[in-house]
């Protein structure tokens, strides 16, 4: 009896082990890739979690310490430092983001100084420290307004740089913001120091929870007039090459997974070192079902994780970074 089969493609050899499934592995997502972001506040022996987003807390300087010697520890590539004011240290300009004794100035130097090897970002923005929670000035009409931001934003990249920062990341979206603050740093000596650029960050429904956790939500109003609309893709492209054009040497993406299509493009058009951020409500909305008894969580987070690095993200800022450490360690 002639049993011969079809000619057809036998895909199936490469995935019939452990083994011979990760020999031939496509992708590999390891924790030196991967930024973990943390929220530093006032005080001491501080600890408070964040209710919608399981496992962050706001915690003080000594708890951020150990924090980042645990990421350190677990060969995660470094931390995003988001400052967390007190309420009655806001005022309507934002003057707490780049005083020399700032949450996250002090942060910094604190952290510099038990870990002086280990990676340290931070966030460059006004709407931690602002009353109203903008990311800019207000005019009398309630307006963003771009062009006299500018010089505050540049005033707080230089204050982290002073403190030991290794790398700032503006957020704010405000137009020529990487121009001002590249040309500030370079004129303070620090023409050395990398700007991560938050190039393509969308006006998202995901980032509840992080306004929860750094207090930062807007008073009145939205931010859909300087952040992008969730509808355009080619104006990403426009920002990005915006940002690499003012001196900007990492360009972000935010959020990452509803727009895997935007950092592919990006990375495919750019030619710069691509970052992507699976922010608040991504996290949380996976630890959520998880909860639910939906989906496996950890697995989840993982799949989802290692897409965001298909797509072109050689840089992935995630606050699962830690737990990531450890499922790789466990393979």
């Amino acid at each position: 009896m002639d049993m011969s089969l079809p000619d057809f493609h036998r895909g199936r050899r490469l995935r019939r082990s452990p083994a011979i499934r990760a020999l031939v592995r496509e992708t590999r997502l390891t924790p030196d890739r991967l930024l973990l972001p943390l929220f530093v506040t006032e005080g001491d022996g501080v600890r408070e979690p964040v209710a919608s987003m399981p496992g962050v807390a706001r915690t003080s300087i000594d708890g951020l310490v150990a924090d980042v010697l645990e990421a350190r520890e677990l060969g995660i590539g470094g931390v995003l430092l988001f400052g967390v004011p007190s309420p009655t240290n806001k005022d309507e300009r934002g003057s707490g983001a780049w005083v020399d004794d700032g949450i996250i100035q002090r942060a910094v130097a604190t952290v510099k100084d038990r870990a002086p090897d280990f990676l340290v970002a931070t966030d460059v923005c006004l709407c931690e420290y602002t009353s109203h929670g903008h990311c800019g000035l207000i005019d009398g009409t309630g307006r963003v307004e771009n062009d006299a931001t500018l010089e505050l934003l540049a005033g707080t990249a230089v204050s982290h740089a002073r403190a030991g920062a290794d790398l700032v990341a503006p957020s704010d979206m405000m137009d020529g913001r990487v121009g001002a603050i590249r040309e500030a740093l370079d004129g303070e000596g620090f023409g050395d120091l990398p700007i991560m650029s938050y190039a393509a960050k969308y006006s998202s429904a995901f980032y509840g929870p992080f306004r929860e956790a750094a207090g930062s939500a807007p008073s009145f109003g939205d931010r859909r007039s300087y952040q992008m609309d969730p509808a355009n893709g080619g104006e990403a492209l426009r920002e990005v090459f915006a940002d690499l054009d003012e001196g900007a040497d990492i360009v972000m993406v935010k959020p990452a997974l509803p727009y895997l299509d935007v950092i592919r493009r990006v990375a495919d058009e750019s030619g710069a070192p691509v970052a992507a951020y699976q922010v608040s409500g991504e996290y949380a909305a996976i630890l959520a079902g998880a909860r639910a008894g939906h989906l496996d969580g950890d697995a989840a987070m993982m799949e989802a994780l290692t897409s965001i690095h298909r797509a072109g993200a050689g840089i992935v800022i995630t606050y699962w970074a830690r737990e990531f450490a450890r499922e790789v360690g466990n393979i």
